[in-house]
């Protein structure tokens, strides 16, 4: 698979990793050695970043939409990410917010799915 593949798969930035690994192929079961056995640059790009867009907005809880919202285009290091969580300005509070309430709508309407496939189901 190509680099980029297999960085988002890492939940690493691309840029952020060795060159061997940015310029070569790899392989599904290099991938899974890279996951059971991470090499220390692998540990720690997943400790201290910079993080790509998907690990930033999971690690700050919103979407990566609020994300583009708020003009936070740019990778994030975990002290970044930090000093944003314990300090979280007004962009961030709001889209914490609008993100809870969409996942809250998402978990009512994934129940009343299920209670409205238990209704139709015939009984025995």
């Amino acid at each position: 698979m190509k680099p980029a593949t297999a960085a988002a798969k890492l939940g690493v930035y691309l840029p952020a990793t060795p060159e061997e690994f940015q310029a070569g192929v790899i392989s599904r079961d290099e991938l899974d050695e890279l996951q059971q056995n991470p090499p220390a640059w692998l540990s720690a790009l997943r400790k201290e970043g910079p993080h790509p867009r998907q690990v930033v907005a999971a690690r700050l809880r919103v979407s990566t939409s609020g994300l583009a919202r708020a003009g936070m285009t740019d990778p994030l290091t975990t002290a970044e990410l930090d000093a944003l969580m314990a300090d979280p300005p007004g962009w961030l509070r709001r889209e914490r917010a609008s993100f809870a309430e969409v996942r809250r709508e998402e978990q009512r309407l994934r129940e009343r799915s299920s209670a409205d496939e238990g209704e139709a189901a015939p009984s025995s």
